[in-house]
């Protein structure tokens, strides 16, 4: 059967891999070699090498990544930075000025306002709320836009399908971060974004024993970034390959269930009286909620809530809690907590979070594989010992 042709959860499983399996293994072997042999006057981009991104365990993880968003190309990285950094390096340059959505993730954030201010690379912040001012933030020399599917840590929906209108209008690169969404949610280059990115530490692996990242997209954009990281040497390592090809072919499984616990640990917040705010767009409360049941297949499985209170009630909280950890990172089997002013956007100062919109009492699960209703319980129990 043809890749296109398949469901994605056969994607996942079937897409990319080799269509003789090597030696016979049903599992992709890993290739723990660093040099491969190569013909004279082979060129340096196409040398089979571990920093170049291109071998047997690297090449089956680009075909898989690229079928899964019914994108032309996919390339993977060392983290998720690694994919976001090198994309914006390779397609912007000292002079250039770009867009971005008003709430992005802090690594993203601090990159754009230090590094790349640093290298006379500009941004202007836009209002993802009222479209109709961003044509006023464009000059001469605007060449990209860049937003998130689900914003990072409020869980914010754009108008994705206006961003792409703009991007178009005004022939700008678009680009977008759908680590919290993955590809069971929502596919950019199907809607027309030109690359999309991915922290596969996070849902794509699912396990929380990697760090890598992906680029996926168009052609000739995925493999300009490829060169620029054959430069830089965000390279996957092939263990890691191995497990994140593992992970994959789970996603569609383990997604349906995230999206499923979200909802309803989204839910038991939402009704009790300890929490002000939840933020989750799969609440038809939620501000995002007409935007994201119209762009989404599901919801995903983070959200945030604000806690009556303050910082002590919050930290108090997540001591209290039994299943999930405090660690940081997010989409892994387990469930995660952790307060953002302290973890993901500590790098801003407290007048930025304000006015982000991201208060000291905010609270961020990553909801895991756990069943839900022991979740919930956990949550009524460790609320009750507060309140």
């Amino acid at each position: 059967m043809k890749t296109e042709k398949m469901r994605l959860a056969t994607r996942l499983i079937h897409a990319g891999e080799p269509e003789q399996p090597y030696g016979g293994a049903v599992s992709m072997p890993i290739f723990q070699s660093s040099t491969f042999l190569a013909s004279e006057g082979t060129s340096y981009h196409d040398l089979k090498y571990i920093r170049l991104n291109n071998t047997p365990n690297h090449q089956v993880l680009h075909a898989k990544l690229a079928a899964l968003e019914n994108a032309e190309a996919a390339l993977v990285t060392a983290s998720g930075m690694a994919a976001i950094t090198t994309s914006l390096l390779t397609l912007l340059k000292p002079g250039d000025h770009f867009l971005a959505q008003d709430c992005l993730y802090g690594g993203t954030l601090d990159f754009i306002n230090q590094d790349l201010a640093s290298l006379g690379i500009t941004c202007d912040f836009l209002d993802y709320k009222r479209p109709e001012t961003w044509k006023d933030k464009l000059r001469p020399n605007t060449r990209a836009i860049y937003t998130e599917t689900i914003t990072n840590p409020l869980m914010q929906v754009a108008d994705l399908e206006q961003v792409i209108v703009f991007a178009g209008q005004y022939g700008l690169i678009s680009m977008i971060d759908n680590t919290f969404a993955s590809p069971v949610n929502f596919r950019p280059p199907e809607k027309g974004f030109d690359l999309s990115f991915h922290s596969c530490t996070k849902y794509l692996n699912g396990h929380s024993d990697i760090v890598a990242g992906a680029v996926i997209g168009r052609r000739e954009l995925v493999e300009a970034v490829r060169r620029k990281l054959n430069h830089l040497g965000g390279s996957l390592d092939p263990h890691a390959c191995f497990l994140l090809q593992r992970g994959l072919k789970t996603l569609a499984v383990r997604m349906a269930h995230h999206n499923r616990a979200a909802m309803t640990l989204a839910e038991f917040l939402a009704g009790h009286p300890a929490i002000e705010k939840v933020n989750y767009p799969g609440l038809s409360q939620d501000g995002h909620h007409l935007t994201a049941s119209r762009l989404l297949d599901g919801y995903s499985g983070m959200l945030s809530f604000e806690i009556r209170g303050g910082p002590r009630q919050a930290v108090a909280l997540i001591e209290a809690l039994e299943l999930p950890l405090c660690a940081p990172s997010l989409g892994g089997v387990e469930s995660l907590i952790t307060r953002p002013a302290s973890t993901s956007h500590a790098g801003m100062s407290p007048q930025q979070r304000r006015a982000a919109g991201i208060r000291d009492q905010l609270i961020r699960v990553s909801v895991g594989l756990e069943d839900p209703s022991d979740l919930v319980a956990d949550f009524r129990q460790a609320l009750g010992k507060i309140f």
